[in-house]
């Protein structure tokens, strides 16, 4: 076959870069040049009179007898595998990714296919490295427009707050100051008193709605510097029922926690009243008339466990799940008046100082939020 002009056909066939394998139409290998025998692992002239099956994995095999008799019965030039992946076996049974050109000839009467095989590999893995960057990229632009969504949701409920929770006691503070006006005479002034405490109780009502904005932006920013001490908890605790009296409806009642005198931890004092304020502010708001709050303080040689029960509406139980986001009210909530923030900065100091909250609640029946803190925090 290769008689004629032997030394030229040799020096050309051993230029080429690519790895070459000539076959006959048994499939047999008459020759395969330099590149092609290091690409798959032999030595020279080894693969000569091989079947060209030890060069494709073995489960290929059978598919592979099928094309190849298609190809040689066309005996047209092609891509081998195009539109699909294409493996070559090693010498060792390393399977690695090819691209193969056929090419048919015919020499002396006979009929044979050249094989130009380039390995792929580096070229494959690029592909997907590039593949799996640019999922990843997605993904992070896909994170970026979700958060920018929720950013703008939350934008929006923010809004939406600011405008009903300032506008109903701006309004209240309003009506009463033009009510005060009327009021002149010394008997009136029982009158006079009621509406200077609804003007009182809505400033205040302002103020820690603006308290609670600030301690949002603190903690967005990172600007929290806490401070820890050792105090009494019967200290804190005289504190938070002091103004929680103030606020009770007709026949509530704080049951005051036993056994804490002499009872003291380690932590951020502000902190710890905010935390216990809020529990107890909000069992007072969502409780009826004639009910009991319990606060119940346990201590151990390394935690500090504070419960808040009451026998309020309740948190329905597919809402329970979304109680500590920003900005949420359950649905049996949006009649009383609320930002829907207070318990999402309670959990956030909580868990920055190492502590958790959690609770249990059924609708109708009530609530107990847990507080669990260690002695001394993380700092």
């Amino acid at each position: 076959m290769f008689e004629q002009n032997q030394e030229v056909f040799n020096l050309l066939f051993e230029a080429i870069s690519e790895g070459v394998v000539v076959v006959d139409i048994k499939q047999n290998i008459v020759i395969a040049n330099t590149s092609a025998e290091e690409m798959f692992g032999y030595d020279k002239n080894e693969l000569n009179g091989e079947h060209l099956n030890v060069l494709i994995p073995n489960n290929y095999h059978s598919g592979h007898g099928h094309h190849f008799k298609g190809f040689m019965k066309d005996r047209e030039k092609r891509r081998m595998g195009l539109g699909r992946d294409v493996n070559g076996l090693k010498k060792n049974g390393t399977i690695f990714p090819i691209e193969a050109g056929l090419n048919p000839f015919e020499v002396a009467g006979k009929f044979y296919v050249m094989a130009i095989v380039i390995d792929i590999t580096e070229r494959k893995n690029y592909t997907e490295n590039l593949e799996q960057i640019v999922k990843e990229r997605t993904k992070q632009l896909e994170e970026a427009l979700n958060k920018e969504k929720e950013l703008n949701e939350l934008k929006t409920k923010f809004l939406s707050l600011v405008s009903h929770e300032f506008k109903t006691p701006l309004s209240g503070i309003l009506t009463s100051a033009i009510l005060l006006e009327k009021y002149k005479l010394t008997e009136h002034q029982e009158r006079r008193d009621k509406h200077i405490k609804t003007i009182t109780d809505k400033v205040q009502y302002l103020n820690n709605i603006l308290s609670d904005f600030l301690s949002l932006e603190k903690l967005e920013t990172g600007k929290v510097n806490y401070s820890f001490k050792t105090f009494n908890l019967s200290k804190i605790v005289n504190e938070v029922v002091y103004n929680a009296n103030m606020l009770l409806k007709e026949g509530q009642k704080i049951n005051y926690p036993e056994n804490i005198e002499g009872v003291s931890m380690q932590f951020d004092e502000k902190i710890m009243e905010l935390a216990l304020s809020n529990l107890v502010h909000n069992a007072i708001k969502y409780s009826p008339e004639n009910s009991i709050i319990d606060i119940v303080i346990e201590q151990d040689k390394t935690t500090t466990i504070f419960k808040v029960k009451d026998e309020g509406i309740g948190i329905p139980k597919n809402e329970q799940k979304n109680i500590f986001n920003r900005y949420f009210r359950a649905e049996n909530a949006t009649l009383t008046q609320g930002t829907g923030i207070g318990l999402n900065i309670v959990k956030n100091h909580i868990e920055n100082l190492g502590g958790t909250i959690d609770f249990e609640s059924e609708e109708n029946k009530g609530s107990i939020f847990t507080i669990t803190l260690p002695n001394s925090p993380i700092k």
